[in-house]
């Protein structure tokens, strides 16, 4: 395995979002909303509100706005190179197809994680600059694990990127995991566990004993999995996520959720290596 094709393939995927403007773009998004959540989000109090409310603001935010931000700058990776004609030219020059998609793979990982760090850093920066007691460890945490739900879904669009025979079919496949991910799964779920429950209880917002399946099944949704490390690291977050409603089980700890969520990003980006050293180009 060659390290300096591996780099240079990653410095051109970062240099490619950077001329386009697309680092640049996402994290002022994300520096803006964090900044708007902060200072507007309350409607008891007026003015900037410390980083524990802003993460409680911008989680249900993170879980819409990441994955489908991860999916659309990885989601022609493998397959938008085929149709360009320059995969054949990589190829060409001694770099191999698991050099190929390790260096893209890492280009477009550095890419996903600076947007995050510049865009929440700065936010934060300047959050903490207008309030008393900001507790950095737990902003740390947030950003931290933000970082690991876009890998995931960097990843898993990497290996749709490998099935896929036009790009064009590759971008329905992303939306369709995004909406597969945040909305149908959720409501699935919920839905089942509502038939095992006193739906009564549940609606009183009393304490109900949640079955273990279901804690189990929510592990295979990296949005879950995301709102419960929140949960369990920091504390209680609010979240559009039906199912992150649910408390967490006490059985799951931080070091799971977090092996869980690199389980994710390893399975997929083996899935995608295998499937493109099938792949017909």
């Amino acid at each position: 395995m060659q390290t300096n094709v591996i780099l240079s393939i990653a410095k051109k995927e970062i240099m490619d979002n950077i001329r386009n403007k697309w680092i640049i773009l996402v994290s002022v998004m994300f520096a803006l909303l964090t900044l708007v959540v902060s200072y507007f989000g309350s409607l008891a109090s007026r003015g900037w509100q410390d980083l524990g409310f802003t993460i409680s603001g911008m989680a249900s935010l993170v879980t819409f706005l990441v994955p489908i931000i991860a999916l659309m700058l990885a989601y022609a990776a493998i397959i938008g190179e085929i149709e360009r004609g320059s995969m054949n030219s990589l190829l060409s020059l001694s770099a191999t197809r698991f050099e190929i998609i390790i260096g893209k793979f890492l280009g477009l990982a550095g890419v996903m994680c600076f947007t995050i760090f510049i865009g929440f850093g700065a936010a934060g920066l300047m959050i903490a600059a207008n309030v008393a007691n900001v507790n950095y460890a737990d902003y740390g945490i947030f950003m931290g694990a933000t970082m690991l739900l876009g890998l995931v879904f960097l990843s898993v669009a990497l290996f749709f990127s490998t099935i896929f025979n036009k790009r064009s079919t590759a971008m329905g496949g992303a939306i369709f995991l995004w909406f597969l991910f945040n909305i149908i799964l959720p409501i699935v779920f919920v839905g089942l566990l509502m038939t095992t429950i006193d739906i009564t209880q549940f609606v009183q917002g009393n304490t109900i004993n949640v079955p273990d399946w279901y804690n189990a099944v929510n592990l295979f949704n990296p949005i879950s999995v995301y709102s419960s490390l929140l949960t369990t690291a920091i504390g209680p977050v609010s979240s559009m996520n039906a199912s992150s409603q649910i408390p967490a089980p006490s059985w799951y700890s931080s070091g799971l959720l977090i092996g869980v969520l690199f389980v994710w990003i390893i399975v997929f980006f083996v899935l995608a290596v295998w499937r493109f050293q099938r792949k017909d180009i």
